[in-house]
């Protein structure tokens, strides 16, 4: 006996190798308690005794769409920065000039948890009426044990209130703040030593990230902040060749990251190590856009080599103001050149695999029963428009 059954719907499961999205057509989903425990053609299902029966219509149902890279709790904001970028100043000139993502640190710094938590709710509410059932965020906008520390807290209790499950990332590497100014490696040390055993500690993160760039942190500096993260047993990813290439992805397959993030001007050589690491290539199409930026990650080469693909929206203040993982799916096939099953992939199953999730990502017998349906002729259709493809229905498990 079933607690919930689906019948008559279209469902793209998204499993791997499966063609055609892995649908099936006419299909029914069981599901006891969290899970499912059944997923196949109606005129095969064992029983159709249940608690609540759903005739979906032939409606489509996917996986609940995971976002698996997000700054979306922050303080603030740079619609300035944004204006200034429109009349041609850089990214790393507003950086370099003291803007970028040291004005959402001090912005962050003054604002109470209560405060973070409201406007991450906000911004969360967006991303989970698109679809999202499991989303990521990441910390890097306090800088400061305390700081630090409150951001990851609100980040856990937005989450929760909206009823998103979350996984937290600790971004402590990801500027360098004004206690540290001229001596990066003077505060890796600091984060080294003091502030990532202690978040470890009080169990608030999942992974731990870093921002591997001219404006950010060396290679060298990176790989003792992998170093420590890999004696606390935690896993890592990074953002890696956004504006350059510091080698930052090869690092992070060295380290076997669960990912490596934005990697325009990743080469092959990393993109090879990636394969052979499994790590993830989390694409921001996003932040491409908003920056305006021509040098679009190596896709081609990626599909090539057999590299796991996903797709996230890096919320942010700065470089990627947005709050749809379903354009995201658009903007991955127009600017990226990714395949709409590719960009779907993208937020179902690789976003899973980018965050070490195995229980998630496909709608097969034992995953948890994340889904999201809609009432459209074919998957394709999701990518194809610019918006407005609004879920009939959502269903999240409980977290």
């Amino acid at each position: 006996m079933f607690d919930r059954l689906y019948t008559n719907v279209n469902i793209a499961t998204m499993v791997k190798g499966a063609p055609s999205y892995g649908t099936i057509l006419k299909g029914a989903i069981g599901v006891k308690g969290s899970r499912i425990d059944y997923v196949g053609p109606e005129y095969n299902l064992p029983t159709k005794e249940t608690n609540h029966q759903e005739d979906c219509m032939s409606q489509w149902v996917f996986p609940g769409f995971i976002d698996c890279h997000t700054h979306i709790v922050f303080g603030g904001n740079r619609a300035r920065e944004y204006e200034a970028r429109l009349k041609g100043i850089s990214y790393e000139d507003i950086a370099n000039q003291g803007g970028g993502i040291l004005s959402t640190v001090h912005a962050t710094r003054k604002a109470t948890v209560e405060e973070l938590i409201a406007t991450a709710v906000k911004r969360l509410k967006y991303l989970a009426a698109d679809g999202v059932t499991t989303v990521e965020i990441k910390s890097g906008y306090g800088l400061t044990f305390d700081d630090e520390k409150k951001m990851l807290r609100a980040a856990k209790t937005a989450a929760k209130e909206v009823g998103l499950d979350v996984q937290t990332t600790f971004l402590g590497a990801h500027a360098l703040p004004p206690e540290f100014a001229g001596d990066k490696d003077g505060y890796i040390d600091h984060i080294c030593e003091m502030m990532l055993p202690a978040i470890a500690k009080i169990g608030l993160i999942d992974a731990v990230d870093a921002f591997c760039e001219g404006i950010g942190f060396s290679y060298a500096q990176t790989e003792r902040l992998f170093e420590t993260a890999k004696r606390h047993g935690l896993p890592v990813k990074l953002h890696a060749e956004q504006l350059s290439d510091l080698s930052g992805a090869e690092l992070a397959a060295k380290y076997g990251a669960l990912s490596a993030d934005h990697l325009e001007y990743a080469s092959a050589k990393s993109i090879k190590a990636m394969a052979e690491a499994g790590t993830v290539a989390v694409l921001l199409p996003g932040a491409f856009y908003v920056l305006g930026d021509s040098k679009r990650p190596p896709v081609e080469m990626m599909r090539a080599a057999g590299v796991d693909m996903a797709l996230a929206t890096d919320s942010n203040p700065g470089s990627s103001p947005v709050l749809s993982i379903q354009l995201m799916l658009h903007m991955g096939c127009t600017l990226f050149g990714m395949t709409p099953e590719e960009a779907l992939a993208g937020i179902t199953r690789n976003a899973a695999k980018a965050l070490g999730l195995k229980d998630r990502g496909t709608i097969e017998v034992g995953k948890r029963a994340d889904l999201v349906f809609f009432d459209i002729k074919e998957p394709a259709e999701l990518a194809y428009w610019v918006g407005g493809q609004t879920p009939s229905k959502i269903v999240r498990v409980a977290t």
